[in-house]
This record gives C-alpha cells, sequence and structure tokens, in this order.
C-alpha cells in the first residue's frame, strides 16, 4: 500500500510539472524581461542573476536573449552583451530593452560608468546595435547615451537606469526611463542621439522598471511601484505620449519571493501577454530570479484588468 501510494504520489507530482510553465526559463535565473515580436517570433531579452544563495546584492554579469514561437518553448541564444561590451561601462547589467527599427535592433541597457575623464561614475543608459535580433551586438555611439554622475549629495546615482523606448505611429522615439522619478526624452530617427530636453515625470507610488507602448488610441505608463515592498505594478495612461498621464491603478500585486518585479508587455498572435519576474525556482530569491508570462486583459475602456500570476503560465500557441 505504501509504495502504491508513493507511486500515485509521484505521477501526481510529474503531472503538476508538467503543467507548470512558470517560470519559463529554469536553467539559469533570469530578470528584467524584454519582449519583441520579429518575423512571427517573440524574442525575449533579458538579466541574468548569478549572486550566490546567500547574498545580499546582485551580481548580473550580462543579458541573455531567448526566442519562441509558441510561448511555451524558449530557445536561449546565451550571454550576447554584457557591461564589457562598452568600454566607458562598468559594473552590472541593469534592466534593458530592444527594440527594431529602420532594419537594425537597438538595445538599450543600464549599467555604470566609469569613474573617467567623461564621467565621475553613477548609473547610465548606453546603445548596443545589431543586423540580427541575435547579434553580434556592438556599442553603437562609443560613450553613454544618458549619465548620471554620482556626487556627494548623490553617492549611489541610481536615477538612471531600467530604459524603455517606444517609437509612435508619427515614427517619433521615446526614451524612458529612471529610479526615484520617471524620465523621457525624445530620440532623434537614428535612435543613438538625444533630440531635446529631458523631462521629469512623478506617476503615484512610481519607483522603476517603466515600460511604455500604445495599444488603439491610449499610451500606457506601467512601472514598478513603491506604495508597497515588495514592489508592485501600477500604470497610467494618456492620450499623447508627452502625457498628461492619469494613475490607473494597481494591475499586478506582490510577487513570490522577490521584493522587486518589473513588466514587459507585448501582443502575439491575438492574445496579449504580461512578463515578469519572482523568486520561485529552487534556491531562487530577490537576486536570484526568474521570468513569468501571464495573460493579459483589457476593460472595454481600455484600462487593464488585474494580472492573474500562475504557476500553469500560458498555453502553446498553435
Amino acid at each position: 500500500m505504501k509504495r502504491k501510494l508513493l507511486t500515485s504520489a509521484l505521477v501526481f507530482f510529474a503531472v503538476i510539472n508538467l503543467q507548470a510553465q512558470n517560470p519559463i526559463i529554469k536553467h539559469i535565473f533570469t530578470a528584467d524581461p524584454s519582449p519583441i515580436v520579429y518575423k512571427d517570433t517573440v524574442f525575449l531579452y533579458t538579466g541574468h542573476d548569478t549572486a550566490s544563495v546567500t547574498a545580499t546584492n546582485y551580481k548580473m554579469p550580462d543579458w541573455h536573449v531567448f526566442s519562441s514561437t509558441d510561448m511555451v518553448n524558449w530557445k536561449d541564444y546565451g550571454a550576447l552583451l554584457s557591461p564589457s561590451t562598452f568600454s566607458w561601462a562598468t559594473g552590472d547589467a541593469y534592466a534593458a530593452q530592444c527594440i527594431f527599427r529602420n532594419g537594425k535592433f537597438y538595445w538599450f541597457v543600464s549599467t555604470f560608468h566609469k569613474n573617467d575623464e567623461n564621467s565621475k561614475g553613477g548609473a547610465a543608459i548606453g546603445v548596443a546595435v545589431s543586423d540580427s535580433p541575435t547579434g553580434p551586438f556592438k556599442d553603437a555611439i562609443g560613450k553613454a547615451l544618458v549619465i548620471n554622475e554620482m556626487t556627494k549629495d548623490k553617492p549611489h546615482a541610481w536615477d538612471d537606469i531600467d530604459p524603455t523606448v517606444f517609437v509612435d505611429d508619427d515614427n517619433q522615439g521615446y526614451l524612458f526611463w529612471g529610479n526615484g522619478s520617471c524620465k523621457w526624452v525624445k530620440l532623434k530617427e537614428n535612435m543613438i542621439e538625444l533630440d531635446g530636453p529631458i523631462t521629469v515625470l512623478n506617476p503615484l507610488h512610481y519607483i522603476e522598471g517603466p515600460w511604455v507602448y500604445k495599444r488603439k488610441d491610449l499610451y500606457y505608463l506601467v512601472y514598478a511601484s513603491a506604495g508597497t515592498k515588495p514592489e508592485m505594478i501600477e500604470y497610467c495612461t494618456a492620450t499623447k505620449p508627452t502625457g498628461p498621464w492619469t494613475y490607473r491603478g494597481i494591475i499586478q500585486d506582490n510577487v513570490p519571493n522577490s521584493f522587486t518585479t518589473h513588466p514587459g508587455i507585448v501582443d502575439y498572435k491575438g492574445k496579449s501577454y504580461f512578463f515578469y519576474h519572482n523568486g520561485v525556482l529552487p534556491t531562487g530569491g530577490s537576486y536570484r530570479r526568474s521570468i513569468c508570462v501571464d495573460y493579459m486583459y483589457y476593460n472595454a475602456d481600455g484600462t487593464i484588468k488585474k494580472i492573474v500570476q500562475t504557476t500553469k503560465g500560458v498555453a502553446a500557441v498553435k
């Protein structure tokens, strides 16, 4: 009888495992998802956590690229970019986003600037470029696009992290980013130069990790919020990419076993998908995170329904 019960339990456990898709990447720890759709394939750009189980801070040496045509099976192309790609950079590979424009892929990344003649150090945003979604990528301009220098008043200079890039229907590009406050600026068509002054926003509860996109006639600014610890995901909407932005509320509650979360949103083959990270893999945690994906739904007025976090994840796309 004991052997029969044990066998039944193992079979039940195997069935549960087969049904559990989240996290979608299980062989390494990944964070800060950035999905795009290119030629009928979803490409997912991620951070890579390598901190030890007992670590009390991040260790993120590089960025990875994955792809899928069914939203369930993901191919890992390996570490295709790291701070060492940029001669001016040092430190960890924080959140990044890659987009396609004018035949090229522009990968906007956040890391730290070396203390040299160009900067006193601090968080900085760079951009890499490639002719392919899977590289090779190289530094597009040979210097940081945005620099946040450390000073006596700001010894850590975290402001300039977590870039998100959006190109509107009129072909105007925008860069949003920031920790503590949200900043935005127009980009020139070449995607490697700022085109005008930087504007600072203060959405309700905003802390970091913005994601900007347009759906129908509405613009969405989705972000990690500081209303609670751990973080949640909240959002605003606007009728123009420059605002004014109207606060709409919380769409994702705290994630398991991680005090951070990070949104990545994409439409693919008729459905909307919400990517995020948590810390639920064995030995996982706030510095050993894993990317998940669940469905995203909208109300008739364009507002976003609450994200339901699942272990099952999403069904395979035929």
